[in-house]
């Protein structure tokens, strides 16, 4: 059991290997006209470019991003996540979390930020699956970011949105992904 724990926190911390420039993840995202209209019409938005996700029976999620409020990046963040379930694998994935107005943005950033076992994200790219666990209850796929025909909606004032860059993750498993924030120090 030891083992299966240390591959899982060596796939997690291998997260910052994984990861490419915030700027990457967005190009990656407007690639889909569906997610193109969320960076036009919301308040803003949490990315996180690489979010690494492993599992063997207990897995776990870990990835850092940014957010921004109408165009400005204003902190940091961190999801983490813990699942428990039947699962097999590892998967290296991008997020990004769109808020319809102030008061989503508000919430989220408020400190701790815990998405509910409802909550539900499109996965705009192939290799994507349905699944109750990362961030809730269903996703959809298709085979390229261009050709996506699911919707994504807001949902208590947040729109998800996930990018699956590589790996493979069977899982059954139930978990909500937990947030934190820290806002960018003022410069004096």
């Amino acid at each position: 059991m030891k083992k299966i724990f240390l591959v899982l926190i060596a796939f997690l911390l291998s997260n910052t290997v994984l990861a490419n420039s915030t700027s990457d993840a967005v190009n990656n995202f407007k690639k889909s006209t569906q997610v193109e209209k969320f960076f036009d019409q919301a308040y803003g938005y949490a990315i996180f470019p690489t979010i690494g996700k492993g599992g063997f029976g207990v897995g776990g999620s870990y990835g850092e991003g940014s957010v921004f409020k109408q165009g400005k990046k204003t902190g940091t963040t961190t999801m983490a996540q813990v699942t428990i379930g039947f699962q097999l694998g590892g998967q290296a994935f991008s997020e990004i979390i769109f808020f319809e107005n102030k008061e989503s943005y508000d919430s989220f950033t408020s400190g701790n930020f815990e998405f509910s076992a409802q909550a539900s994200a499109v996965a705009i790219n192939a290799g994507a699956n349905a699944q109750t666990s990362t961030t809730g209850s269903s996703a959809g796929a298709s085979t390229s970011p261009e050709k996506n025909q699911q919707q994504g909606i807001y949902q208590n004032g947040m729109a998800t949105f996930t990018y699956i860059k590589g790996g493979l993750m069977y899982e059954a498993a139930l978990g909500g992904q937990k947030f934190s924030f820290e806002e960018l120090k003022k410069k004096d």
